[in-house]
């Protein structure tokens, strides 16, 4: 039993980093149709698959974007426009029929997760901002008939102007009094159902309206100075983070603390108007670049520490039904389908390869050390036992389930370690060799959100492993999450030992 108990032990503080394991944050793109020079949705699905886009978010329930996006894995929020919200709201059955004849005929082929009932109703002409609870309510009453209330969610998009202010954000943090009549009903309903507050969020607005008071690196993520909240002595490197925790403090103020925050719109331009000099193709790229990173890294900002917060870039193309030149130009590609400048949605492309990296270089190719195939099970358990206190946060697996596979373990074990612990090392050929349990590639093994960074400094390093920590801290405050992974992880062990008896 020895052996299973130590084994059983690893388990047990392999699953407490499992606790941030692959789930994290993620990036999506919107896509907008205002325009008359698009490709057919089609094109744009297979666009979105070629770039390893795996949400997009569109404005409507628009058929022909609903079946092109059938069968591909794409995870679709669609909307229900202002338009419709009067109808809506006043009878139940027009929801019914909508979703009848909009949703039930796709789904699940077609991966549909959110429904985002209106959209900026408080900067929208016209007094529908009444209508939006109502209608949300009719739509969730539709899920429920058809039992699809748990799979998806329903919302509704702001803007940030639903913020009395957003600086500092501890001060700032508090929701404009003018629309208080919808906005607690519309509260209550999100916490009631577990639905995300929904944001959209320019920091290229603000800088652009005051540029004499902003920087602009400030606004692109690139600041090399820290802004102060005089309030919490917590420190801004970037106008995002600040904006998103006004917003955390305006809940907090009216005690919705377990409402989670979803970025449905952000971006910079790449050309505006002769007076936009900061709508450039290098701002824009720059702009999204740092905001995957941080997104994907899992950060947070710095009153929510380690919080998920996925977000969602705007815009997929260009759209020149748009009346001003910079609205025209939020796209990340031309109608064309060329890029308007290159963006990596991994988040490893911008990271500069530094020591501490996930990848060897040899002759200046990346490569990583990964399980041999040729190996035993018993090779790599033995390898593995030996190596995992050495650098046990680098570890992940992609669920649970696999704990009960034990050759799917080990080789998944091996290939996460041996890939940090030889690149930390510095190490070539001889440092992946493991007795002949390891071999190195030039392929990267990463998959969907779990990433194998080809660079990261031990600054990155060092604030993934915060994210960790701050989110099994914050996430409950009750049962501690850390507990009942312990506890299933020693009855595990408790099976191995039974097997091997």
């Amino acid at each position: 039993m020895g052996r299973e108990f130590r084994l059983g032990f690893v388990l047990s503080l392999l699953l407490l980093v499992l606790l941030d394991g692959c789930s994290g944050s993620y990036v999506g793109v919107c896509y907008g149709r205002n325009a008359d020079d698009l490709p057919v949705p089609d094109k744009a699905a297979e666009l979105v698959k070629l770039h390893n886009i795996k949400y997009v978010r569109i404005y409507d329930s628009n058929v022909q974007v609903l079946k092109a996006f059938a069968n591909t894995g794409i995870e679709l929020m669609i909307g229900v426009p202002n338009s419709d919200l009067l109808s809506f709201s006043q009878f139940q059955t027009n929801a019914d029929t909508w979703l009848k004849n909009n949703i039930l005929p796709y789904y699940p082929a077609t991966k549909i997760t959110y429904i985002t009932v209106g959209a900026e109703v408080t900067e929208s002409p016209g007094n529908v901002s009444a209508l939006v609870v109502p209608a949300m309510k009719n739509v969730l009453t539709a899920l429920k008939k058809a039992g699809l209330h748990k799979k998806i969610r329903v919302s509704s998009t702001h803007s940030l102007g639903v913020l009395s202010r957003s600086f500092p954000p501890s001060a700032a943090g508090a929701f404009n009094s003018s629309h208080a009549y919808f906005l607690k009903p519309l509260l209550e309903f999100l916490a009631e159902n577990g639905s995300p507050f929904m944001i959209n969020i320019y920091p290229y607005y603000a800088y652009r309206d005051s540029a004499s008071n902003i920087s602009l690196d400030y606004a692109l993520f690139e600041s090399s100075s820290e802004v102060i909240d005089p309030n919490t002595g917590l420190l801004y490197t970037n106008m995002f983070d600040a904006q998103i925790d006004a917003l955390y403090y305006a809940l907090m103020a009216l005690n919705f603390k377990t409402i989670k925050v979803m970025v449905t719109e952000t971006g910079w331009p790449s050309k505006g108007s002769p007076k936009e000099t900061a709508a450039t193709p290098d701002n824009a790229q720059t702009y999204n670049t740092n905001l995957i990173r941080h997104v994907i890294n899992n950060t947070g900002t710095p009153a929510k520490t380690g919080e998920e917060l996925d977000v969602y870039i705007f815009s997929l193309f260009n759209e020149n039904r748009n009346r001003l030149e910079s609205e025209r130009n939020w796209g990340l590609f031309y109608p064309d389908q060329t890029s308007v400048y290159n963006l990596d949605f991994t988040g490893k492309g911008s990271v500069d390869v530094a020591t501490g990296s996930n990848s060897t270089s040899s002759n200046g190719t990346n490569t990583w050390c990964i399980a041999s195939n040729k190996s035993s099970e018993m090779d790599l358990q033995s390898y593995w036992t030996g190596l995992v206190v050495l650098e046990m946060w680098t570890v992940q697996l992609s669920s649970l389930a696999s704990l009960v596979m034990s050759q799917i373990i080990w080789h998944l074990m091996l290939l996460m370690h041996l890939t940090a612990t030889t690149n930390k090392m510095g190490l070539a050929e001889i440092a992946c060799s493991f007795g002949g349990a390891g071999i190195r590639v030039d392929k990267d093994p990463s998959y969907d959100s779990c990433l194998y960074m080809t660079a990261g400094s031990n600054k990155t390093i060092a604030s993934n492993t915060t994210a960790i920590a701050s989110k099994s801290l914050s996430t409950r405050n009750d049962f501690p999450a850390w507990f009942s992974t312990f506890f299933l992880a020693t009855f595990i062990t408790v099976l191995l030992g039974v097997n091997h008896v």
